[in-house]
């Protein structure tokens, strides 16, 4: 005979007040109630969490709901064509869930100043209707016992809500998301909670805090880079800053102008190291290092995306394809052969990645600029052309016709392993997306770096090629982002949220 004793079902629920529906026809008002909201609720469960902790109590079940910001409209407004964003497509019901308004204070005020501009009217602020996971309710470097959950009476999802994995999708921004009867349209290209996932991941792959990442990202497959971008960052603290407020490394150590570097870090290194190089509005560079492969490229824009940066880019080595091409020179990619296959389900291999001119400009005037060459004699050490991404690294011990023939077919001059994923989900996402690669061996014509030609092909190229993505940063930091943000990446219906 069975004598677990099962425990009761929970009748009660227990939850804050329900919040008022407000109208605002200005959008810093408007984040304000949302902050008052986001604020409440969260603190709700946090109380209910120690309470239930501190006294074993589990009668009663605790949820409290995200903030949510709707907009309706009924007339087809004559809105700016030349701008990607800050409108709706047609009249009727938008709206989405938010989360760590905090956080995203700017980024609101900035897509709602837009609709209530664009369209006249007011965006409404209420409770949704979505719980927010206890989870997602901690503040930062909260600590709970792991073993914690197991001396309660009852399981934590019996007295909380917890993470849904089945809501946390992305076919908002795949095109996939099909509105149910009655529902509102998406107003945003996440969720709160698709959000809070990816903020949550960010601090574990990264280790540094979502809030010190900067709108501009610098990819790269090689710690190379990650050294020198730190000596430069280290450099611009002890000058003052050159324009820089901070600089964090992992552990969210953070180095300020006129400061030493502080020598407290974490004892291990994160999967993907990520490194900030901050301005007060966010128009820094965040450097990460991604390591080797399309899954990790894959990984990390799933989660940097939800922050809605500006544009990134991917600087690191590639195999060069054609033999004018010598070890050193530059790829600038304007097209991709994706052999990754981490999006395939996501984004059909048959879906083209258009080139955006803003970021091949910039490109290709910093690589001008750092070099000092131009015109025809710039052509020497860069090459415009397609790069091919593969999963396999050691593609060349086999049987390379089927390969070779694919590559000579799509015109490719390089090869790596993460810069088609990196473009491929910049487009997915609506972020601009770019790629510099440096050639560093060609295994076509067996031409590889011998030890005394790495070393010093490491000290010299690697030096100059980061200080040309930092200047193709520092020109697209430039433009107004509703210019950077191209048309180009937007579907037949869009959020209006960029």
């Amino acid at each position: 005979m069975d004598k677990r004793i099962y425990p009761q079902p929970i009748e009660t629920i227990s939850s804050p007040e329900p919040a008022a529906r407000w109208r605002f026809s200005d959008a810093r008002e408007a984040v304000e109630a949302l902050k008052a909201i986001y604020a409440r609720n969260t603190a709700f469960l946090r109380e209910a969490f120690a309470h239930v902790t501190a006294t074993g109590a589990s009668d009663r079940r605790y949820r409290a709901f995200y903030p949510e910001v709707s907009v309706s409209t009924s007339s087809f407004a004559q809105i700016d064509t030349r701008l990607a964003f800050g409108h709706v497509p047609a009249p009727g019901t938008y709206a989405t869930t938010i989360t760590r308004p905090d956080l995203f204070d700017t980024y609101l005020c900035e897509q709602l100043g837009l609709i209530i501009r664009n369209h006249g009217v007011e965006v409404t602020v209420a409770e949704s209707e979505t719980p927010i996971p206890l989870h997602f309710a901690f503040l930062k470097d909260t600590y709970v016992e792991a073993s914690l959950p197991d001396r309660l009476q009852r399981p934590l999802r019996d007295l909380f809500d917890v993470p849904d994995l089945s809501t946390m999708d992305d076919d908002i921004v795949n095109g996939t998301y099909e509105t149910g009867p009655g529902e509102p349209l998406p107003l945003a290209p996440f969720t709160a909670p698709r959000m809070d996932y990816s903020l949550h991941r960010l601090s574990h792959y990264t280790a540094t805090a979502p809030e010190h990442f900067q709108n501009f990202v610098l990819f790269t497959n090689y710690q190379f880079y990650i050294d020198e971008f730190c000596a430069f960052a280290r450099a611009a603290m002890a000058e003052g800053g050159r324009g820089y407020e901070a600089f964090v490394e992992p552990g969210n150590v953070i180095t300020r102008p006129g400061e030493d570097t502080p020598q407290a870090g974490p004892q291990r290194l994160p999967q993907m190291p990520a490194f900030h190089l901050k301005k007060s509005d966010h128009s820094g560079i965040t450097m990460v290092n991604i390591g080797v492969g399309p899954s990790n490229a894959k990984t990390i824009t799933d989660h940097i995306a939800v922050l809605r940066p500006h544009a990134w880019l991917m600087l690191g080595h590639c195999a060069g394809l054609r033999h004018t091409q010598a070890l050193g020179d530059y790829v600038l990619a304007h097209a991709y052969v994706r052999e990754d296959h981490v999006l395939d389900d996501d984004l059909p291999v048959w879906v083209p990645l258009p080139a955006l001119a803003e970021v091949q400009v910039a490109l290709q005037e910093a690589v001008a600029e750092i070099t000092g060459l131009s015109g025809y004699e710039l052509k020497r050490i860069m090459r415009t052309g397609t790069v091919a991404t593969i999963d396999n690294r050691n593609w060349e011990l086999r049987d390379q016709r089927g390969p070779v023939q694919r590559l000579s077919q799509s015109r490719a001059i390089a090869l790596d392993m993460e810069s088609a994923t990196i473009a491929a989900n910049g487009f997915r996402f609506r972020v601009p997306y770019g790629t510099l690669l440096c050639v560093s061996d060609k295994p076509l014509h067996g031409e590889l770096k011998l030890p005394g030609m790495a070393t010093d092909f490491y000290k010299r190229q690697v030096a100059q090629h980061l200080k040309i993505g930092i200047r193709a940063v520092e020109k697209l930091a430039a433009m107004p982002p509703e210019r950077l943000h191209s048309r180009k990446l937007r579907s037949f219906s869009e959020t209006a949220f960029q």
